[in-house]
Parts: structure tokens; C-alpha cells; sequence
């Protein structure tokens, strides 16, 4: 069987939902502007890719038509590239890239490209139309599948026994580490900046303004957060003026709603190798379970299991791991049920400090987990996540 190899990556730096950079802009123009980008860093015309395709958690600016399509239409690819959209919410981007990854080892493509992309600050919004948004069909055997992220991460910290004080100073490791990457240049080889038009929103005349921003890299960093005031924050979830006992769950330990879009070029190993091309890594497999829909959180620790046990591998054999960080509580059980060593895991910060667009996490995580292999001699990477409904998935890649 063929080997898949992803060639380039690229991503936009991630910009805060509501208040950042992208505020105003679709979806389909982050995916352009990012699948341009890896096609021209992979070096290949872009009449030569077969399929572009990208995830969303929800899809914006589509109408009847699919994110991928889209995508690689506002990215310069000729009509005679397919596209297609994958939805597995926060898995979105990984699935993109192993479904290309397949068919490329399956000898149906040749070269493709897959990625993510994520625009909150056009899609969700406060006031939503509640009608038959619930399946009540769902709901007799599940009462817990469409309960909100931020409700089973307080069941997963109280379930098993994530204290308020572990989540925080996993929380304070995101931030810190996230800021000496970027002090230190490491996201920089990944983003392509983009110039874009912002909405400015004024609170006193309430009318809005536009102007010209670039978003150049992430934002979302708190870079002089302290454990004292992670702890200074109050829980989401209250009742009425009162905070409700026992609740864990704050804006300093959840990932951060942002905006953003990244994309990566696969291609067969073979036809790398002729044109000389030095992959990033190859593609090895992929794992996908289930776990109860009110502890979501946790998915990871089925997944994994699955993926390395099919790889015959173990979690020392891995160098480096990409989990997700939709809660400082559920990454906190993860690693400690998997026995990842803190010190390979999430080395430059997660989506707690970097900031999570729900479909388009997946593809930025694969990037940087080969780029920051590459400079660390790691041999294999594995990047895995929670997934909205009951959820993981695990993505196993060598580096190369």
C-alpha cells in the first residue's frame, strides 16, 4: 500500500471571537487564504490536486454548497478540484486530513489538501432558534447528549475529582508555555498572515466601524496570567447572584473561542520522493471511539488505547502529544489515565492559551506537532482530542 505524506502546512494566527481580527471574516476566505498558501509551499500546481477538504464544527457562508469546495475556490484552485466537508465538531480538522491521507494510500488521489477552519464570531450567537434544535428521539435514550461542553467538563471535574486548583495550574502551564513559543519564533514557520477588515463595534453610539487589521499571530495569549488570578476568577455556571457549590469551570481553565483556518498538502510518498520534496511526516493511522455523552471530555483515553495497540505501540513510544485542551480538567484525566509524560504533552501550550476554532484545532495541531518534531528528533507524534456528544479521536503520525 502507498505511504501518505503531508509536504506543507499553513495556518492563520488565531484571533479572538467577537473581538478579534476576523470578526468580519467568512470562513471560506481564511480557508482561501490558507489552502493558497500550502499549495505554494508544497511547490505543486494547483490543477494537480484531486480533493480539497476541510472540517467545521459550523459550516459558515455555505449555503448549499461544502467549506471544501469553497475553500479551494476562494484559494485559487481550479474548477477541476473537488471539495468536500467533514464534521466530527473538534475533530474536524483531523478527520480532513486522515480522509485524504486514505485515499491517497488507497491510490485514489495523488494530492490533496486538507485542513480546518473555524469562523465562531459569524456562526454562534447568543439568541439561537431553539426549534426542534433537540431530538426528542435523541433525547429518550441519551438525556445527556446535547448537554452544553461546558456542563460535562463540571461533571469530569467532579466525577473524577479534578480540583479547581490542578485545573488551574495546568491552566497557568498552557499560558506560560504558549508565550515562550511564541517569544521564542516557534508558531512563526506555521502562520501566514492575512490582511483583512475588522468590525469595531462602539458601545457608547452603538454603530459600527470597519478597518483594515492583519492578524500576523495568535492572540489569544495571556502571557501574565498568575495562579493567583486564575483563582480570582468566579465559575460559568451560577445561581443567580450566587455561585453554585462545587462548580470548577472558568474562563482561565476552558480553551478560548477564536477565530482561524489552517491547511496542510498530502501527497504519495513516491511522488514526493521524484520531486525531491522533504515530507514533514507520513501519516500512520487513525482511531475514533465513543464514551459517555456526559463526560465527552475524557474520549481521548478510549481512543488512544485503540490507536496504539493497532500501531503496536506503547505511550512511551510516542515523542510528542497534541490533546486538545477543550478543558484544563479533561486534559488533566487524559494524561494521567494514559500516563502521558507531562514534558511531551502539548509542549507550546494548548487551546486553553493558543485558542480553539472547533473544526480547525485538528489541522493546526498536526502541523505544529511535526514542525516542533522536526527541531526535537521526534519519531512519532500523536494528536488527539475530545469530541462534542461522547467522543475521541486519535491521529498517529511519524515524523520524518
Amino acid at each position: 500500500m502507498r505511504e501518505a505524506v503531508i509536504v506543507s502546512t499553513a495556518r492563520t494566527g488565531l484571533a479572538k471571537s467577537f473581538r478579534g481580527g476576523f470578526n468580519d471574516t467568512e470562513a471560506p476566505a481564511m480557508g482561501g487564504h490558507v489552502v493558497r498558501a500550502a499549495v505554494e509551499r508544497a511547490g505543486v500546481d494547483p490543477s494537480e490536486v484531486d480533493d480539497c477538504i476541510f472540517g467545521a464544527a459550523a459550516q459558515q457562508g455555505t449555503q448549499s454548497y461544502n467549506i471544501g469546495r469553497l475553500s479551494g475556490i476562494a484559494g485559487g484552485l481550479p474548477d477541476s478540484v473537488a471539495g468536500m466537508a467533514i464534521e466530527r465538531q473538534c475533530s474536524s480538522g483531523l478527520m480532513s486530513i486522515a480522509s485524504a491521507a486514505k485515499s491517497i494510500m488507497c491510490n485514489e488521489y495523488d494530492i490533496a489538501v486538507a485542513g480546518g477552519v473555524e469562523s465562531i464570531s459569524l456562526v454562534q450567537t447568543k439568541h439561537k432558534n431553539a426549534y426542534r434544535n433537540v431530538s426528542q428521539a435523541v433525547n429518550v435514550v441519551d438525556a445527556a447528549a446535547y448537554m452544553p461542553m461546558l456542563e460535562t467538563a463540571e461533571v469530569v471535574s467532579k466525577r473524577y475529582n479534578i480540583s479547581r486548583e490542578a485545573q488551574d495550574i495546568y491552566s497557568l502551564q498552557s499560558q506560560q508555555r504558549t508565550a515562550a513559543a511564541q517569544n521564542a519564533g516557534l508558531f512563526d514557520a506555521e502562520i501566514v498572515s492575512m490582511t483583512t477588515t475588522m468590525a469595531m463595534f462602539n458601545k457608547e453610539t452603538r454603530e459600527t466601524s470597519y478597518q483594515e487589521t492583519v492578524v500576523d499571530r495568535d492572540d489569544c495569549n495571556r502571557p501574565a496570567t498568575t495562579l493567583e488570578s486564575l483563582a480570582a476568577l468566579e465559575p460559568v455556571f451560577k445561581d443567580g447572584q450566587r455561585i453554585k457549590e462545587g462548580r470548577f469551570i472558568t474562563a482561565g481553565n476552558s480553551s478560548q473561542l477564536s477565530d482561524g483556518a489552517s491547511a496542510c498538502v498530502l501527497m504519495d510518498a513516491t511522488l514526493a520522493s521524484k520531486r525531491g520534496l522533504s515530507p514533514l511526516g507520513v501519516y500512520r493511522g487513525l482511531a475514533v471511539a465513543g464514551c459517555k455523552s456526559d463526560e465527552m471530555g475524557i474520549g481521548p483515553v478510549f481512543a488512544v488505547p485503540k490507536l496504539l495497540q493497532r500501531h503496536g505501540l506503547t505511550v512511551n513510544d510516542i515523542d510528542l502529544w497534541e490533546l486538545n485542551e477543550a478543558f484544563a480538567c479533561q486534559v488533566i484525566y487524559c494524561r494521567d489515565q494514559l500516563g502521558i509524560d507531562n514534558a511531551k504533552l502539548n509542549v507550546s501550550g494548548g487551546s486553553i492559551s493558543i485558542g480553539h476554532p472547533f473544526g480547525m484545532s485538528g489541522a493546526r495541531m498536526v502541523g505544529h506537532a511535526l514542525l516542533e518534531g522536526k527541531r526535537r528528533g521526534a519519531g512519532y507524534v500523536v494528536v488527539t482530542m475530545c469530541i462534542g456528544g461522547g467522543m475521541g479521536a486519535a491521529g498517529l503520525f511519524e515524523v520524518a
